[in-house]
């Protein structure tokens, strides 16, 4: 198994946190939220307590609490102050690691 640094394990309890509070602020039970995202409780009870999912997932269960679309503008690059700068220029059409030493 992976080991995850310590600033992701903090981000994942918190985003599972997040979850937890939203799907309770709507009124809906783990059941429900499993149910309607397709995944089984104790997938959603995984990531509410902080030990991540796979990303279709999370994206399945933030849709179903109403989060998805926001998530997805959070991981828009143009969103980003580089983004904004940089958003007249032409992306490469690949990124290549310099091999030289």
């Amino acid at each position: 198994m992976k080991s995850v640094p310590a600033p992701v394990k903090r981000q994942l309890r918190a985003i599972g946190e997040n979850i937890r509070t939203q799907r309770k602020l709507l009124g809906l039970t783990a059941a429900m939220v499993a149910e309607r995202a397709g995944v089984s409780a104790q997938t959603l009870s995984h990531l509410e307590n902080g030990r991540g999912a796979g990303l279709d997932t999370v994206l399945a269960v933030m849709r179903v609490l109403g989060l998805a679309d926001a998530l997805v503008a959070a991981s828009d690059p143009y969103g980003t102050d580089v983004g904004r700068m940089r958003a007249t220029e032409t992306l490469p059409q690949r990124v290549r690691v310099s091999t030289d030493g």
